[in-house]
């Protein structure tokens, strides 16, 4: 014997099962959704960062980045070049957002290179750097070369402490410009002239623009992008002095630094990268694709950095010019992660 289904109920059966179907289809569109726009979640993230509390705000953009992509970004951990690129090499840490190319050549060779690195895009180019003194003294004594300080008259222009030797504001060890520094002293023959004063650059550097302010002689190394260019001004404040001739340590062996316009300051103008694990970035398109999109004008960071030196320099400050950063930028940043999305799929 044959049971029918009566017609309403039959179309009520159908209509359950539709809804039913179309929940199922939602849920799963919804999860790929997500999926598409989170392709980070569930993986960790280690950032590292040097003892340069001014680089903090890269670092910041791109931890912010990736959140967004549905990272688990932990807090910065805070060591030197030479150690954070063989920590990145070895999987300990995933990124460092202050790579220079080439100031830290040795360092990417010594922790594997391209084998384990990964190093693609520049985050921010046209990063300059050298020695500069102050225009009153190089106007009236003519200066304009860091050869001219194997003279005893001239580098005692220089001397804070009475040695009579030029006393240099230098570089922190483990931050590559000190073996460009201390390479350089020899290759120019003013070891006996010029004192390299190293220690907390900060603090250094602070009692130079105290000397400059006081209306003495200074000697200093600087890079851009930093605050203390716009502190002290090249052109107007301050000169770059040029070098006798190129001469670099190391991997950068060989290297002419000399500019298109013909100056040589003694570096070479350096970019400077994301550098990632590379087994993790082949492990993360989006990641890997958003350190190689990201990109930084110098004149933001230099921006950025001089509010940190008028004060503004707490975490929850540079937190605040992150945030402003961004809000500002929005279209760019939300670029960056669309292409880091498409990435992944």
């Amino acid at each position: 014997m044959t049971t029918h289904t009566p017609p309403r109920r039959a179309r009520a059966l159908r209509a359950g099962l539709a809804t039913a179907l179309a929940s199922v289809t939602l849920a799963f569109a919804g999860g790929s959704a997500l999926a598409a726009d989170q392709p980070g979640k569930g993986v960790t993230v280690q950032p590292l960062k040097s003892s340069i509390a001014e680089e903090t705000f890269q670092t910041l953009l791109v931890m912010r980045a990736l959140e967004k992509l549905g990272y688990d970004v932990k807090p910065i951990k805070e060591v030197e070049y030479p150690t954070a690129h063989v920590a990145i090499a070895n999987g300990d840490a995933t990124f460092l957002a202050d790579h220079w190319n080439p100031l830290h050549a040795d360092y990417y060779k010594n922790a594997g290179g391209a084998a384990k690195l990964y190093r693609e895009g520049v985050f921010s180019g046209n990063a300059a750097q050298g020695y500069l003194i102050d225009k009153k003294t190089a106007d009236q004594y003519q200066i304009t070369n860091l050869e001219q300080l194997k003279k005893r008259e001239i580098a005692k222009l220089f001397d804070t402490n009475g040695d009579g030797k030029a006393d240099l504001t230098g570089c922190n060890p483990g931050w590559g410009c000190e073996a460009v520094i201390e390479h350089q002293l020899d290759a120019y023959g003013l070891r006996p002239t010029v004192t390299h004063n190293q220690g907390s650059y900060s603090a250094l550097i602070a009692d130079t623009i105290t000397r400059y302010r006081e209306g003495k002689p200074v000697l200093y190394y600087t890079w851009t992008p930093y605050w203390v260019s716009n502190e002290l001004k090249p052109g107007r404040d301050v000169v770059w002095l040029e070098v006798p001739f190129s001469s670099l340590p190391g991997e950068q062996k060989g290297t002419d630094t000399k500019l298109p316009n013909g100056k040589n300051y003694g570096f070479v103008v350096n970019n400077q990268h994301i550098l990632a694990n590379k087994a993790w970035a082949e492990a993360n398109p989006a990641a890997a694709k958003l350190f190689a999109v990201m990109q930084l004008p110098v004149a933001d960071i230099n921006a950025q950095n001089h509010m940190m030196s008028q004060g503004q320099n707490k975490p929850a400050d540079i937190e605040r010019h992150v945030d402003g950063w961004i809000k500002a930028h929005q279209k760019t940043f939300d670029g960056w992660l669309a292409q880091a999305r498409a990435a992944a799929q």
